[in-house]
């Protein structure tokens, strides 16, 4: 009696542990999962104008929801089988190590150093480093201006570190959380600047317009790519493909057009793909 009963609970236990799997860990690939389940997690930013954001009804639009989109579609996920998930810097990699979300569409830099924690795709598109000021603030033109100054970027990021090292040495680095909350101390004037990628400060400049500007010429080069986890070849080269078609059909410059263009951001090229 006892047997049978230890055999049912671990059937039990079997089963819903089967139940509760789903994750991007359940599946040798993206691939794979997208073609059985018929959805995907997929993280995003949600403060970023133009690129990720959330709307007051709790849905998400911008450039990288557009992409994560496309390429879902043609994975075999409709957009009814999405679910995206607000990531924000530092936890994109753990997210994907742990089963979280499936890839991570969010502006999300491909470096060698990522790149021992996840697989990209890409990239998609490629930023500059540049400055957000308030726009009656005159002196500020660069980052060699900055020195004295107090300088926001966010946690697990690290453009306010090479402007530091790079730049200017007497720089006074502070560090939020997310950039919308960096964009709100320097709107309040508590901090002089904001550094990262010069598309997500247009999304800045024009949501807050006559109160902010970009400014400085790019001083780095910034390759977004889309992130999943670690040595999925299959994945890899199905989301690879799914961007190629987008940059060839159009949608690709549609996209960004619709996302951007209004912020004044001078609309690129599609980048080459790095396929490795």
């Amino acid at each position: 009696m006892f047997g049978r009963s230890l055999y049912a609970v671990f059937a039990v236990v079997a089963v819903t542990a089967t139940g509760c799997g789903g994750g991007q860990d359940a599946y040798a690939s993206i691939v794979d999962k997208a073609k059985t389940e018929k959805k995907l997690v997929i993280g995003v930013k949600a403060d970023q104008p133009g690129l990720g954001l959330r709307t007051p009804d709790g849905s998400f639009t911008g450039f990288d929801v557009e992409v994560a989109t496309y390429v879902a579609k043609q994975l075999g996920v409709e957009p009814s089988g999405i679910t995206f998930k607000e990531t924000v810097t530092a936890n994109r990699e753990a997210f994907i190590e742990q089963g979280q979300v499936d890839m991570v569409v969010a502006t999300y830099s491909i470096t060698d150093a990522r790149k021992q924690k996840v697989s990209f795709a890409g990239p998609y598109f490629v930023a500059g480093q540049a400055l957000l000021v308030r726009a009656d603030d005159a002196a500020l033109t660069g980052p060699e201006a900055l020195n004295g100054k107090k300088l926001c970027s966010v946690a697990g990021s690290t453009p306010a570190q090479k402007v530091k090292t790079e730049y200017a040495k007497e720089v006074q680095l502070q560090e939020e959380r997310t950039y919308s909350a960096c964009v709100d101390r320097v709107l309040g004037g508590q901090l002089d600047a904001l550094t990262t990628d010069n598309v997500i400060l247009a999304g800045y400049a024009a949501q807050h317009a006559g109160k902010l500007k970009v400014v400085g010429e790019p001083f780095s080069t910034e390759k977004y790519g889309i992130g999943m986890k670690k040595d999925d070849t299959n994945g890899r080269k199905a989301v690879n493909d799914a961007l190629e078609k987008m940059f060839a059909d159009g949608s690709w410059t549609k996209a960004l057009q619709a996302s951007v263009g209004s912020s004044g951001f001078t609309v690129s090229q599609a980048p080459q793909l790095e396929r490795y």
